[in-house]
């Protein structure tokens, strides 16, 4: 089986076109559509999944926290919808609430048996999160889900930009870089 690194993408992509068991929607709090990859992922989902928010979840999403809902229109099965922290300075819990997104989404495809998920990068548009911390935060939190959630096969970050893609993608090979030295690194023994 593969490790959780090898099961961890990022790609340049278009989020509405992933043909997987979900994708996670970058939503606001009311879950009822907005701009960035929520408006694209409503427009390309069409008017039913609205009318599925409003019905599963009339009192919206606190940030940090995700619901599910199924993909309509889209490639998509289902759609998990969180809510990023709009960055402030980094001191006002927005780097625990950026986890707590790519953690409790996670959980949710576990909890649902879904095995191929994709991810934007989360409250990398308007909310103004910066991109390096982001991504740094996006890689460490999905590689310690796949550890623990062995039935989800592959998470994609489907990312928008180039810049985008080369942030991210330095951070996962930091990450799984980090993760083979802590291996390769000799034990020592006590006598």
């Amino acid at each position: 089986m593969a490790n959780q690194h090898q099961r961890l993408a990022c790609v340049r992509g278009d989020l509405t076109l992933e043909r997987v068991d979900a994708i996670v929607n970058a939503a606001n709090e009311a879950l009822r559509g907005g701009g960035g990859v929520d408006g694209a992922i409503h427009r390309a989902a069409g008017p039913g999944s609205l009318a599925e928010f409003i019905a599963r979840s009339p009192e919206g999403c606190p940030t940090g926290e995700a619901r599910i809902t199924g993909g309509h229109e889209l490639a998509a099965q289902h759609v998990i919808h969180t809510v990023g922290p709009i960055w402030q300075d980094g001191t006002r819990g927005e780097p625990e609430r950026l986890v707590a997104c790519y953690r409790n989404s996670l959980e949710l495809a576990a909890r649902h048996g879904l095995q191929t998920v994709s991810f934007p990068a989360i409250s990398c548009g308007v909310y103004g999160y910066p991109f390096e911390t982001a991504a740094q935060i996006a890689v460490r939190e999905l590689s310690a889900g796949l550890a623990r959630h062995a039935p989800i096969v592959a998470v994609r970050l489907v990312l928008f930009s180039d810049e985008l893609l080369e942030v991210f993608a330095a951070a996962r090979r930091s990450d799984a870089q980090s993760h083979r030295s802590r291996i390769l690194q000799p034990g020592r023994c006590r006598q």
